[in-house]
């Protein structure tokens, strides 16, 4: 086109993606108020996106070849070129094409790799919980056995423990069977203060107290715990129940807070 359509001459070069981000800019505003370029675009795109399927003659026109050339600071090069150069160039346009699907597709590949992932995460993360719940609920289907040993045991004897000065509302009852361990029940605990236990001990004749272990209640103050005890200790003669320090200790130092003799 003549000087007074000075942008004229870019529509091919648009439409090859030729132009610079500024080129490029400038010529799409024209475009909104150029209806002659915008149907020169238009005609021209169907031509361009047929290129890497053309035959190896269709080559670009001699104006463009060296309107491109001297873009990219190439010397002039004359309209006719070999078959070979010209099919070069059209196997190029083709890399990039192919190179643009590739890429796209390879995006979403990744983003599929990506979600599987975390689907992965999740579903060890749920087998994970899954296993841990299985395992508290074997240990607590085995305490729960224990316990119902001790109970069913022939040699089991009870002590009923009453609340003293410190906890005059509490109360306990131990199971205990030489053979097969300690059970204690034990309810209206009062609530522990930071750093504390409750500590059960094992009272017998002439012999300093054994600890059968710690308790640690609800938040409604009952405990169900099941001790091993020695099976050479001697007869009971009390049990008794004392707040410790929160990692127990060999004999007791606090408070009682329950008590009972053993029948």
């Amino acid at each position: 086109m003549g000087m007074d359509h000075p942008l004229g001459d870019q529509a091919e070069l648009y439409v090859v993606g030729a132009l610079t981000p500024a080129e490029q800019a400038e010529f799409e505003a024209h475009l909104a108020g150029c209806a002659a370029c915008a149907a020169e675009v238009r005609a021209l795109a169907p031509a361009i996106a047929a290129l890497a399927y053309s035959a190896p003659s269709a080559g670009p026109s001699p104006a463009v070849r060296d309107r491109l050339m001297a873009r990219v600071g190439g010397p002039r090069v004359s309209s006719r070129r070999p078959a070979a150069w010209q099919g070069s160039w059209l196997a190029a346009a083709a890399s990039i094409a192919i190179a643009a699907a590739l890429a796209g597709y390879a995006a979403q590949l990744r983003g599929r790799v990506t979600s599987l992932e975390a689907q992965l995460r999740e579903a060890r993360l749920r087998a994970d919980a899954g296993e841990r719940q299985m395992a508290d609920a074997r240990r607590a289907g085995n305490v729960a056995q224990s316990m119902i040993a001790v109970l069913t045991a022939p040699d089991v004897a009870r002590v009923d423990l009453a609340g003293q000065a410190a906890a005059p509302a509490a109360s306990a009852r131990a199971y205990w069977s030489r053979s097969r361990g300690l059970v204690v029940n034990a309810t209206n605990l009062p609530p522990l203060p930071a750093g504390r236990t409750y500590q059960m001990w094992v009272i017998a004749a002439q012999q300093p107290p054994i600890s059968a272990g710690l308790l640690k209640p609800d938040p409604n103050g009952r405990a169900s715990v099941m001790f091993e005890t020695p099976v050479d200790i001697a007869q009971p003669t009390a049990m008794a129940v004392t707040i410790e320090p929160e990692a127990g200790v060999p004999s007791p130092t606090g408070a009682m807070y329950l008590v009972g003799q053993a029948h």
